[in-house]
């Protein structure tokens, strides 16, 4: 009997696979039975090929050369991964392998994993896909038993191919006519480009407000307010003018001319995407994008307590429905409102969480069955965990009802409105423990004119949150769930943004890159237009060949607007530091370790760190901790309190350990004391020697 070749995308996931499919390792490569023989991928084993991989001339960074446009472009391995795709090819050669299983991520990006790495190994035994939604054991075993051919997933393989070749040909094209004209580095490309000017537009509206004062005027009645009505809220610019018109109506009885009832009835919100989740946390806990995903990910992995994170999806599928009572039970122990549910028969109330049509590759994200261990998962992971839960929990939950009373207040010349909501029923909502006694306008008739003035002061538009952008790129269709936390990692990365505390700004670098492209790419419509072909070839509604076609006119577009430009650009990262070796000026750039300088001369690699690295390495005569600095002769410590410096020991010498004669000589000389007086290292030592002896 033939065995299958499993390729999952890490080694953490084949790991999990062979525990549930009961495969033992063989070596550290890959899980073996009598069924399976499973092994992995490191997410990526290969990747486009680059310009210089393709042509020659196009290694060097010229005007020349672009637009670069190859007939094929083609994929090359990743050295660093290069023994673990041989292994996946020698393991796909054996006799005894007759079929292959892609078992990636179920999206575009895990698609596209799997499918070049069997193309790249030329895999002629029949291939079948394994897609699930959950790691659970059950889950797992439900997925190797209702696996689907290949062949069904080749157009969503078609779309990663499509969107793999637009990003290399708007992206690298672009960047390189940037970066050649203007002399500096400047990243575009099809996503990010449209992203950063969401930001700066965001930026531009908060920059260019001015603050106005205003004045307002209520109407009290008991312990409420009602506010005037004015065609132009903000028409009183002076105090003087909101009291004159108050004084007439000072101590006159305002009639009550009408009262409406409306009875407002709300279902919970349905479950998460990733991009709401994304959203959320960052505006409750400050997490960025990259974060949240990497701690739900962590959450679907590790613990497998919630279903497939990279989803784009809010809705369940109606056979889902059924597994929700188990998913309840997971949760008994840790919210008093599970329990409560299961009484009732598990009742879903929010039927409109129930859609197949709305269900792409993956549905919202939902508890699995597996009971949670809040004891193994951190903080943070916890934070997430409780966001989905209480999304999930909303889903068997009554609605929130309210009754929402609008009274109008007659004045001669002035109208009055008053708004009040009752709670009749708190449902997913949290109920408020105390509620101030409300008005019943039913039984007003009339309300005297005692009034109340506010000073208000016009707020700011504020600028993006990486929540806001989450929110605007979904809105505009730029990237994928599963790739704009990249994206916005990239651009702080490129220095074409930059964090201000939670807020997001574009830097100078990035506000000019804006100015030096062609607004269509600027704008999100063409990407939009970009992203909706790609889902239409995921669904074979669309030609891949075609859409390449029309990118890449644009490309060319594109790169000649940029060659014939008139713009001008100036470097802001340029300081006046001169390089010691070639005598240009020095950049200053950001990086994971601090600030540095480099030099602007593209053919001198000198660079320097702006400000000496803090060593762990302590000060013998203060304690503090030491600065690593740079002289003639190398690296060494220097205490910035003190002045002392010390050489850097190499690893050999660090690695070293103490001979015996070194141990004896070291005894010897903290036994020199009297034998009363002996230290306590002495005797230490002493014992540990005899111990040995």
């Amino acid at each position: 009997m033939g065995k299958k070749l499993v390729l999952t995308e890490k080694p953490s996931v084949a790991k999990d696979f062979a525990k549930v499919l009961g495969a033992k390792p063989q070596g550290k490569d890959y899980f073996e039975n009598e069924q399976y023989v499973i092994t992995w991928a490191y997410g990526h084993l290969l990747t486009l090929k680059l310009p210089e991989d393709i042509k020659q001339e196009w290694k060097t960074w010229n005007m020349e050369t672009l637009p670069m446009i190859p007939k094929h472009i083609g994929i090359k391995p990743l050295p660093k991964t290069n023994r673990q795709l041989k292994l996946i090819a020698n393991l796909a050669k054996r006799k005894d392998i007759t079929g292959g299983i892609i078992a990636t991520d179920g999206g575009r990006e895990g698609e596209a994993v799997g499918r070049y790495i069997f193309e790249w190994i030329r895999f002629t035994k029949p291939l079948e896909r394994l897609w699930i939604s959950s790691q659970t054991t059950k889950a797992v075993k439900t997925g190797f038993n209702q696996l689907k051919p290949a062949k069904q997933y080749d157009n969503l393989y078609q779309s990663a191919v499509a969107r793999g070749k637009a990003d290399w040909l708007v992206g690298l094209n672009v960047t390189r006519a940037l970066t050649v004209k203007y002399h500096d580095s400047l990243s575009a490309g099809r996503v990010q480009t449209p992203t950063l000017a969401l930001v700066a537009k965001a930026q531009e509206k908060s920059e260019k407000f001015i603050p106005q004062t205003y004045y307002t005027v209520d109407l009290l009645y008991g312990n409420e307010k009602g506010r005037l009505q004015l065609k132009n809220p903000q028409q009183f610019q002076n105090r003087n003018e909101a009291e004159a018109v108050v004084a007439n109506w000072q101590n006159q009885i305002g009639k009550v001319t009408d009262v409406t009832t409306k009875e407002k009835r709300q279902s919970a919100p349905l479950p998460y995407d990733l991009t709401e989740l994304q959203r959320v946390a960052n505006s409750l806990y400050q997490y960025s994008a990259k974060k949240t995903l990497s701690l739900v990910q962590s959450l679907y992995e590790t613990h497998k307590v919630v279903s497939y994170p990279r989803t784009d999806s809010k809705y369940l599928p109606q056979d889902v429905a059924a597994t929700l009572k188990e998913r309840l039970q997971a949760l008994a122990n840790v919210d008093a409102r599970a329990k409560e549910y299961l009484k009732n028969g598990a009742q879903v109330k929010q039927k409109a969480v129930f859609n197949d049509s709305k269900v792409t590759d993956h549905y919202a994200l939902i508890p699995t069955e597996e009971r949670p261990r809040f004891e193994k998962m951190s903080t943070d992971e916890s934070r997430i965990y409780h966001l989905i839960i209480e999304r999930f929990l909303g889903l068997f939950a009554e609605q929130y009802v309210t009754v929402n009373v609008k009274a109008v207040v007659q004045f001669p010349e002035g109208e009055f409105i008053f708004r009040q909501e009752k709670v009749l029923q708190s449902g997913w909502q949290k109920a408020n423990e105390k509620v101030a006694e409300k008005t019943d306008w039913q039984q007003v008739k009339s309300v005297k004119g005692q009034f109340a003035i506010n000073k208000e002061l016009t707020t700011p538009p504020k600028l993006a949150t990486e929540g806001s952008l989450l929110q605007q790129m979904e809105k505009y269709a730029l990237g994928t769930p599963a790739t704009r936390a990249e994206i916005i990692e990239k651009l702080l990365k490129s220095e074409l943004m930059e964090r201000r505390g939670n807020a997001l700004a574009v830097t100078p670098k990035g506000r000019q890159l804006l100015s030096l492209v062609n607004t269509s790419l600027v704008s999100p419509e063409l990407t939009a237009k970009w992203e909706k072909s790609l889902e239409n070839i995921a669904q074979g509604r669309e030609s891949a060949t075609a859409f390449l076609k029309g990118i890449e006119k644009d490309t060319a577009r594109l790169v000649s607007e940029i060659k014939n430009s008139k713009e001008t650009y100036k470097d802001y990262s340029l300081t006046t530091k001169i390089c010691p070796e070639c005598g240009s000026q020095l950049k200053e750039r950001n990086t994971k370790d601090g600030k540095i300088y480099l030099c602007s001369n593209s053919e001198c690699s000198y660079r320097r760190r702006k400000e000496p690295k803090i060593s762990n390495h302590r000060c013998p005569q203060c304690h503090k901790k030491m600065e690593i600095l740079e002289g003639k002769n190398g690296a060494f410590f220097k205490c910035k309190y003190c002045g002392i410096t010390e050489k850097i020991p190499d690893k050999k010498a660090r690695n070293k350990k103490m001979t015996k004669h070194e141990e004896r000589k070291l005894v010897k000389k903290y036994s020199q004391q009297e034998e009363a007086a002996e230290s306590p290292l002495a005797l230490a030592l002493k014992a540990a020697l005899k111990q040995e002896d």
